[in-house]
């Protein structure tokens, strides 16, 4: 095919990084065992957050940009998939996020009447909100119309990319634990419950249980499919089937902050393993570019990513001619 570079994984942060190639005007191929929209990006809620992800300065960065890149595509919802919505994150406090906050537009402390009952304090925002099948399927459709394809292959080693391409750059999140492999990598088991929306308008977070890891979350995402109620986070689990239970958990505690949400009718179950890892790996390892171990925060990482490992592939990669 002539390849200068081959992805390797079709959720959010390959088919990002192969717009960003290909746009660059490399010929761009995305090898994945799974069409785009079956990806766990596919299930993600999702809020552009830098959600536990390491090394924090650095991620910092990355979420930054693509919150700028998001912003934008915002301006077509229809399209992209992404809309800015309002909304809070209960728990927080402006004096103790890191310092992307300070840079986040808009980003400030919660008044009294802006947060539930039970929560001293929080932050608003206006952020992005990303409807994940109708984002995954605009970036295969801009891929394509900056001459990338997409194959459906499974691998058994990246050896076999390598011997097809210049570069390759590995986005196979939970897969690297076996490609690479890198017995870093490991899922966290998310959960979530898509409900017929009562008329909430805002999204909501819960932020203390992310911040001191429980395998229990809180949030609710208003999408055009549904209301997405969340959630777990539960680290080293492989099991993909919802559990009825923790449904209903997930149910009654979105249900203390919008009282209708617990009378209205499940419209699905989704269970999703976010690829973790202690540190994003973002490297070149001779021809190949890691780009791997995001976690919860993939869609919120994928364009400072994505670029970062362009760099790295242009290095490397030779530059069509003509």
């Amino acid at each position: 095919m002539g390849w200068d570079v081959i992805v390797v994984g079709a959720g959010v942060a390959g088919l990002t990084s192969a717009v960003v190639l290909a746009e660059r005007g490399l010929r761009v191929g995305v090898w994945t065992g799974e069409p785009p929209v079956e990806t766990t990006s596919a299930v993600a809620g999702a809020l552009w957050w830098p959600y536990r992800v390491e090394p924090r300065e650095a991620a910092g960065e990355w979420a930054l940009r693509s919150l700028t890149v998001l912003a934008g595509l915002a301006r077509r919802p229809e399209e992209t998939g992404v809309r800015m919505v309002d909304g809070t994150h209960a728990g927080l406090a402006l004096d103790g996020l890191a310092p992307w906050a300070l840079r986040v537009p808009g980003l400030r402390a919660a008044g009294p009447e802006e947060i539930p009952a039970g929560y001293g304090t929080g932050v608003r925002a206006r952020l992005p909100l990303v409807d994940m099948p109708a984002h995954l399927r605009h970036l295969q459709h801009r891929l394509g119309a900056a001459g990338g394809t997409v194959t459906f292959r499974t691998l058994s080693s990246l050896a076999q990319a390598t011997a097809a391409a210049p570069v390759v750059v590995n986005c196979t999140g939970l897969g690297a634990r076996d490609l690479v492999p890198d017995p870093l990598v490991h899922p966290v088991q998310g959960q979530l419950v898509v409900v017929e929306n009562p008329g909430v308008r805002e999204w909501f977070v819960e932020a203390d249980g992310a911040d001191e890891g429980r395998a229990e979350i809180l949030h609710v995402f208003p999408q055009p499919y549904g209301l997405v109620l969340g959630g777990t986070a539960r680290p080293h689990v492989w099991d993909r089937t919802p559990s009825p239970a923790t449904a209903q958990s997930i149910i009654a505690r979105c249900s203390r902050v919008h009282p209708a949400v617990g009378e209205a009718r499940v419209l699905a179950h989704r269970v999703g393993l976010r690829p973790a890892r202690s540190v994003v790996r973002l490297e070149a390892e001779g021809s190949v570019v890691h780009n791997y171990g995001h976690g919860g925060a993939g869609v919120t990482v994928a364009w400072g990513c994505a670029e970062r490992a362009a760099e790295l592939v242009e290095a490397l990669a030779p530059r069509r001619s003509g």
